[in-house]
């Protein structure tokens, strides 16, 4: 059964609510703070592969659009990548980046030997490293193409998505009790006197107008288009890059220069126009690709794709006591950042939030740690993660 693209959105959006629905009304899905579209896209997932594996009927989506979401979204955070908020988080924040950064070819080469051990393609162990759980949903189907088009691994997208979802839930499930451990391990105390508080302050007059959804298209559009073309230079150097990844770097590149360059202008970057932008995109675009997934091709890999994910938890949560507990100064804040980068090194941003309003909601406020964590989760890696994923491709060719 052959679905056209409108019929792809209006079913998309269908399971979209339907994950709110159900984020809504089960705890579980809100405690680990598992996206709308993930909860939907998956029971849609697994609704059409039974129909797949009942009847025999193969439901086909058109997807050409869920690229453009793609790239929308990666634009959208490097246009939200301000180098001047990353000194913000003074000298932990520099701290954490560099350490992030190790652990991510630590992630790639914990996968590979996985991979090793349990007889699955060696490139699987990079999907299943950075690209799934550091990089979380969008990177895993970002990424999915070059794996299914160099390597052969037909089934990676799944393979991808499967890992990316469970590590939402596992880390969500290891960063308190780790955070919980660390204090009382150590016998730490808040040294803030601060209510507890997430994110950011945000202009409460400031509001998404026609005006201001179309200079933000108009910069999204500008942005595109210097990716575009680093996207050629990079293929003329000799550099395979999913598009998205200039893109990105465009973002970076306007949001960084034009805003010094002409101070009069009132630029997208924090406004709630670019905010809705970028969250309408990233929604839509998981999930027509999560209910799109083949399930039934994972058969076979269940076990060595559940030994992997078992081995990357435990050296996260060795990697963060022994390593990243330590370098950030064995405070209380370095314990509720270790919460915080154990939800985040498996799951995803949100995933981390969660882990440190819930310790700071029982222990007491940590302000550091919630602008550090979400500044490195909300764009630094998917920066880094490219390059450390090309890295090892290259290396792994």
């Amino acid at each position: 059964m052959d679905l056209n693209a409108r019929e792809t959105v209006i079913i998309a959006i269908l399971v979209l609510f339907l994950g709110r629905y159900l984020n809504q009304k089960i705890a579980f899905f809100r405690h680990y703070s598992i996206p709308e579209s993930v909860t939907g896209g998956v029971l849609a997932s697994i609704v059409f592969s039974g129909i797949f594996l009942i009847f025999d009927l193969k439901v086909d989506f058109s997807l050409g659009q869920r690229d453009a979401l793609l790239v929308v979204f990666f634009t959208c955070v490097g246009l939200s990548a301000r180098f001047a908020t990353l000194l913000q988080g003074g000298k932990a924040l520099f701290i954490l980046l560099i350490v992030a950064i190790v652990y991510l070819c630590i992630q790639n080469l914990t996968g590979i030997g996985s991979a090793l051990a349990t007889g699955l393609d060696i490139q699987t162990g990079v999907l299943g490293g950075s690209v799934s759980l550091s990089g979380g949903h969008g990177t895993a189907i970002a990424w999915a193409p070059t794996f299914s088009e160099n390597f052969g691994i037909t089934n990676a997208i799944e393979i991808g998505i499967a890992c990316a979802t469970f590590g939402l839930v596992l880390g969500g499930i290891a960063g308190g009790p780790l955070a919980n451990y660390l204090i009382k391990r150590h016998n730490l105390t808040p040294n803030s006197k601060e209510q507890v508080s997430i994110g950011f302050a945000q202009d409460k007059d400031e509001k998404i107008t026609v005006s201001s959804a179309y200079s933000v298209l108009l910069v999204l559009c500008i942005a595109i288009g210097i990716g575009l073309y680093l996207h050629e230079l990079s293929e003329y150097l000799g550099f395979k890059l999913p598009v998205f990844v200039p893109c990105l770097f465009g973002g970076i590149l306007l949001t960084n220069t034009v805003p010094y360059l002409w101070k009069n202008i009132k630029w997208p970057t924090g406004t709630p126009t670019l905010a809705l932008l970028s969250d309408f995109s990233l929604g839509l675009f998981l999930s027509m690709s999560l209910m799109s997934l083949q399930l039934w091709t994972l058969i076979d890999l269940a076990i060595p794709i559940l030994f992997l994910l078992a081995a990357q938890v435990v050296v996260v949560i060795v990697f963060t006591v022994f390593v990243v507990f330590r370098v950030l100064g064995k405070s209380y804040d370095a314990a509720v950042m270790s919460a915080g980068y154990a939800g985040l090194a498996l799951g995803a941003t949100p995933t981390a939030i969660a882990n440190m309003t819930a310790v700071t909601g029982k222990y007491g406020a940590s302000p550091q740690a919630f602008i550090i964590i979400p500044l490195i989760g909300a764009f630094f890696i998917d920066i880094a993660n490219a390059i450390v994923i090309q890295t090892f491709l290259n290396w792994l060719s």
